[in-house]
């Protein structure tokens, strides 16, 4: 689980959330999410909104700058990390 820190809060359920947790993704989350309908940032907003429970509509409300932060987090988990030569 990656907690993403927001510059500018938003509001879940009324309350102020300054704070943005994504779980690490699963084949099955990938799937689900290709087999949506909608532009390729639509997609992946629903992927970003599955992976925090929280909705594509509050993933909309996300400040531009802080939904990079989460793209990249998203981009770390979907990345093979190094791995050393034998």
């Amino acid at each position: 689980m990656e907690k993403i820190k927001l510059n500018e809060p938003i509001k879940i359920d009324g309350v102020l959330v300054h704070e943005i947790s994504l779980r690490r993704p699963k084949v099955r989350d990938r799937l689900l999410v290709e087999k949506g309908n909608g532009s390729d940032a639509e997609k992946e907003v629903n992927f970003i909104a599955n992976l925090a429970s929280i909705t594509p509509e509050e993933v909309q409300e996300i400040d531009l700058q802080d939904y990079a932060k989460i793209q990249d987090v998203l981009r770390n988990f979907l990345v093979q990390p190094d791995r050393p030569q034998n």
